[in-house]
């Protein structure tokens, strides 16, 4: 059975590149009867305000630009369907492309969303929100963001979980489907799959606060915890122990350093969605991880998940 049988390709009107394309052609090749769709949001505020037109003027320009893209489209889509891929394209008029693409998703069952990606500053992070980070919190399918280097042949996948509990079940699960999902992918581009865990370090404001607080024994404790956690995993997935890196520091450093350190093609992680101020101004591991990383990044909902965009 296909891992990935629907694709989404996220296409950017503003660049002639188009490395989200080139990895969705990628996938589809390796497994031979995924289709792609191509996907396209337009939209022109001045349209909308001019008074100089009518509602039927306006509409016509509408159905022009439509027109016009979905030309463009359809040509760019030629040379891989004359390699015979399945591809499709579709061009919607939205004023939010995050929201236009998950609409798309709901509606005709794509299992993966394919997009490429760019730097964001950090004033942009708290005034706007990009489309990438709008995906990640709301996108309810598997969310690939491309940058620009080629996958190698027997390249590393990263897969980054949380060992916090192996009793906490919500961890349990999301970890597991990380790790199901980078073995997935293993076999699609026949990589190597890693998996890292950051623990952290013993609370600043309890070292304080109890003068009889032993943060070396702690600190000892903990690391053995997750350490067993980790090998748990990957004894579980038949993963060598080689290929285990757990770390102490932040999720975020942690994740894109162990990912230059084994050249990683890909890392794989997971995020829970989140909305209104707490996400704008906190973000997560995913978002606070995506610009450090000189690689793709593919992010997961929790099984269950419901995205807030709806139908």
């Amino acid at each position: 059975m296909l891992k990935y049988q629907n694709i989404l390709v996220f296409i950017d009107p503003t660049q002639e590149a188009q490395p989200a394309l080139a990895r969705a052609t990628e996938i589809a090749k390796k497994q031979h009867g995924s289709t792609i769709t191509l996907f396209l949001c337009c939209y022109d505020l001045s349209y909308e305000m001019t008074s100089l037109s009518s509602a039927e003027e306006r509409q016509a320009m509408q159905r022009l630009v439509i027109k016009e893209n979905q030309a463009w489209l359809d040509a760019i889509a030629v040379p891989y369907q004359e390699e015979g891929i399945t591809i499709k394209s579709v061009v919607i008029w939205h004023s939010r492309p995050f929201q236009a693409a998950i609409i798309e998703v709901l509606k005709n069952a794509h299992d993966l969303v394919i997009k490429a990606t760019h730097p964001h500053s950090k004033l942009s992070a708290i005034l706007f929100t990009p489309t990438d980070w709008n995906l990640l919190r709301k996108c309810p399918v598997p969310l690939l963001l491309v940058k620009h280097n080629k996958w190698p042949e027997k390249g590393n996948i990263l897969c980054a979980i949380n060992c916090k509990s192996m009793q906490d079940d919500d961890h349990h699960i999301l970890n597991q489907q990380i790790i199901d999902e980078a073995n997935a992918m293993a076999n699609i581009i026949n990589a190597n799959t890693h998996i890292v865990n950051a623990y952290p370090s013993p609370p600043m404001n309890i070292m304080l606060e109890l003068p009889e607080f032993d943060p070396i024994n702690y600190e000892d404790g903990l690391k053995t915890f997750h350490q067993q956690s980790l090998l748990e995993y990957a004894q579980k997935n038949n993963i060598d122990e080689s290929k285990t890196h757990l770390v102490q520091g932040l999720p975020e450093d942690v994740i894109s350093n162990i990912a230059k350190e084994i050249e990683a093609e890909l890392v794989i992680l997971g995020t829970v969605g989140r909305s209104g101020l707490s996400a704008t101004l906190l973000g997560h591991t995913a978002e606070q991880v995506i610009d450090q990383l000189d690689c793709d990044l593919l992010a997961l909902k929790p099984a269950g998940y419901i995205s807030p965009i709806t139908l």
